[in-house]
């Protein structure tokens, strides 16, 4: 790993074909979007969500990360850790809106751009569209126009492949370029603790603690058949991920899987009539969405949280896509009348439409040896 980047040259070997990839991730997006906004904010502590006392945080700032607050923990608790924290109610409007001048920024270097959120996205440039010959030079050049029309800081990893150009975004937060050459991969990854692997949360990392696997080398140390013993299906991708090999593509345009919405309540809520009502209210919020993104879907999906955090789910599915709110609504209500009575008081609800009418778009093909190749990664 380059401690400067843009120092580093590497020149394709023949017939390898290896990518150019940029994953670009915004700074604490949603808390810097609301800094930026409202300078009060500025250099001080912010969380993005509810402050009520079921109230979960959405992301918050670099200043709040000190006192170790982070994304979705509990209001309550981040308050507590550090009290002197600002709570700002999302502005998904406004994320949107910046996160579109992003995309804007990503499509003059590249047309593979496949977005993962509001705030973050893979670039292909091994084609090197605008022949500027480097791709940790592309990823500078993103930052900088990113930091000049929207003011916000991102950061970037340049790799070889989409798994560790994640990993390598991570690496030098905030505001920080990190790139991870061809035949440094493993090594990277050798090094990492088990939790930074995306898709191992805390349970699947106490997990592997116990089997003794703690790092990227403990678990290039187990092979397929102990891996496939333990973890199933996921087996395969920890294998290949601990040797820093990823063969996915860039897939431009990544189409949307549903669209939904949910709230947890400020107040358990156990009766009948109260649940319609909610529902309801959560039924209007997907629908304004589902209208607002254009998408037509054949499944409704209601969930419940109940008091104990036992999850519940229902799924209704139609031969052709959902015809309008109403139909929508009666579906909803028809799961939720199935689930009644509820042996325990309700915390949260939501509702999804899924299996969408959108075409997956086609895998765009790498070139083994682009007309204008990138000589720097």
């Amino acid at each position: 790993m380059a401690e400067d980047p843009s120092d580093a040259v590497f020149d394709d070997l023949p017939g390898q074909g290896l990518r150019k990839i940029i994953h670009v991730d915004m700074d604490a997006f949603y808390a810097s979007v609301e800094q930026r906004d409202n300078p009060d904010l500025r250099g001080k502590p912010v969380a993005v969500g509810g402050d009520g006392p079921r109230g979960v945080l959405t992301t918050c700032s670099y200043e709040a990360r000190k006192f170790g607050c982070r994304s979705a923990m509990p209001s309550v608790t981040a308050k507590r850790l550090c009290p002197q924290l600002i709570f700002v109610r999302p502005r998904f409007a406004v994320y949107t809106a910046v996160s579109r001048q992003i995309r804007e920024i990503f499509h003059e270097f590249t047309s593979l751009v496949e977005p993962l959120a509001l705030d973050e996205a893979f670039l292909d440039v091994t084609a090197d569209e605008k022949g500027i010959g480097s791709a940790t030079r592309i990823a500078e050049l993103v930052r900088a126009r990113i930091k000049a029309e929207t003011g916000l800081t991102a950061s970037a990893g340049v790799s070889y492949n989409k798994f560790l150009a994640k990993l390598a975004s991570d690496q030098n937060k905030p505001d920080g370029l990190c790139l991870i050459r061809p035949g440094e991969g493993a090594d990277f990854v050798a090094r990492l603790p088990i939790r930074r692997f995306h898709g191992i949360g805390p349970k699947g990392a106490d997990k592997m603690a116990a089997l003794g696997i703690e790092t990227g080398a403990d678990l290039a140390a187990k092979d397929i058949l102990f891996l496939r013993e333990h973890f199933g299906s996921q087996a395969d991708y920890l294998f290949r991920a601990a040797r820093g090999i990823d063969l996915r593509r860039v897939k431009a345009d990544r189409a949307r899987k549903s669209v939904g919405a949910e709230r947890t309540f400020d107040h358990d809520i156990s009766s009948g009539p109260a649940l319609r009502e909610a529902l309801e209210r959560i039924v209007q919020l997907t629908w304004d969405r589902i209208e607002k993104s254009k998408a037509e879907g054949r499944t409704v999906t209601l969930k419940l949280k109940l008091k104990d955090f036992t999850g519940l789910t229902r799924a209704r599915s139609t031969p052709q896509p959902v015809r309008d709110r109403n139909e929508f609504a009666e579906i909803g209500h028809a799961l939720l009348n199935e689930l009644l009575p509820l042996p325990q008081p309700v915390r949260l609800m939501g509702l999804t439409l899924s299996h969408l009418t959108e075409d997956e778009p086609d895998e765009a093909p790498t070139p083994a040896r682009a007309a204008s190749q990138l000589s720097l990664f």
